[in-house]
């Protein structure tokens, strides 16, 4: 098996020398032509690390790139978003002579410092998704996502004043918002996936509590199901919120005080031993999730069946 060769760039500087690129002309975000970019060619295997977000349009013909254990093809035009610290994998077919198309931006998190977009960024759950469940964008949306990185560039190849930093971050956030916008549509467009993952989901749900034991495990973590499902924590709550306006965290307690309820109403079991048998450590979070989703006391709920 050949050993991959590993960058890891601390800089967006670095990266640009190493890429062969000029030197940016903003040291916290540059706009990357993919064309341009002319990495050492040693090895068929290259594992990158960014310290350093990236939005990147690609297409990359005859390349597989992995990121953790999903590997996808760039054929076709893709957005995918990649968090400082990520680890990702391209394996390129060396007979080869296509180069890869489309843009990277590369901001780095100092770029955010005291402006909205520090703690906002936060709220798009797709820098946490796999490379299999980037964003298939369609010619419209592929024009529009151009324009905003045109822009981006342009900011960076201006002299910088007290306006760049805001300019900016308004283009990025923009696309960000735009990618939500498009991510909503792909979730129902892509409606027969999703709803074969929501009956699996619901499926690895009751599995999960037709155990006996699972009051011993406690509650079903977000993580659980999703590695259960095969798909990214974030890529299953966005789904969720979508085809069901609830994310995964909320489905599952809907799930949990479903089963309370049902226990309530058919079993002479104490509350607290309710509580307990569903995976609670304290009866007191018990009582205040029952409260918050019914307005009643477990105790309340009960009585209204007497």
């Amino acid at each position: 098996m050949e050993i991959s060769n590993r960058y890891h760039f601390k800089t967006i500087s670095a990266y640009h020398k190493l890429a062969g690129l000029p030197q940016p002309g903003h040291p916290l975000v540059s706009v990357v032509n993919m064309e341009e970019v002319n990495m050492p060619s040693a090895g068929r295997l290259k594992t990158i690390i960014f310290d350093f977000y990236s939005i990147a349009l690609k297409r990359v013909p005859n390349a597989k790139i992995k990121y953790g254990q999903k590997i996808s093809d760039f054929d076709n035009g893709v957005l995918f978003f990649m968090a400082p610290g990520q680890v990702f994998t391209v394996e390129t077919d060396q007979n080869k002579t296509h180069r890869p198309t489309g843009w990277m931006i590369l901001f780095h998190s100092d770029l955010l410092w005291h402006t909205h977009l520090a703690k906002a960024i936060k709220n798009y759950d797709f820098f946490s998704y796999s490379l299999s469940e980037a964003l298939h964008v369609s010619e419209n949306e592929e024009a529009l996502l151009n324009s905003i990185a045109k822009l981006v560039e342009n900011e960076t190849n201006n002299n910088i004043d007290h306006f760049t930093q805001n300019v900016i971050i308004a283009q990025i956030e923009l696309l960000l918002n735009y990618a939500q916008r498009f991510y909503g549509r792909q979730f129902i467009t892509r409606k027969a996936v999703n709803h074969q993952l929501l009956d699996r989901l619901e499926h690895v749900v009751k599995g999960y509590f037709a155990d006996d034991h699972y009051g011993n495990r406690g509650l079903p973590t977000v993580t659980y199901i999703a590695q259960r499902l095969n798909v990214s924590p974030g890529y299953l709550s966005g789904m969720l919120k979508t085809l069901v306006g609830q994310n995964t965290q909320q489905y599952l307690h809907q799930k949990v005080i479903d089963l309370a309820k049902e226990k309530l109403s058919t079993t002479d079991l104490s509350v607290s031993e309710i509580a307990y048998a569903l995976g609670f450590e304290h009866l007191q979070s018990f009582t205040k999730l029952f409260r918050s989703k019914t307005n009643l006391t477990p105790s309340a709920f009960r009585q209204s069946f007497n």
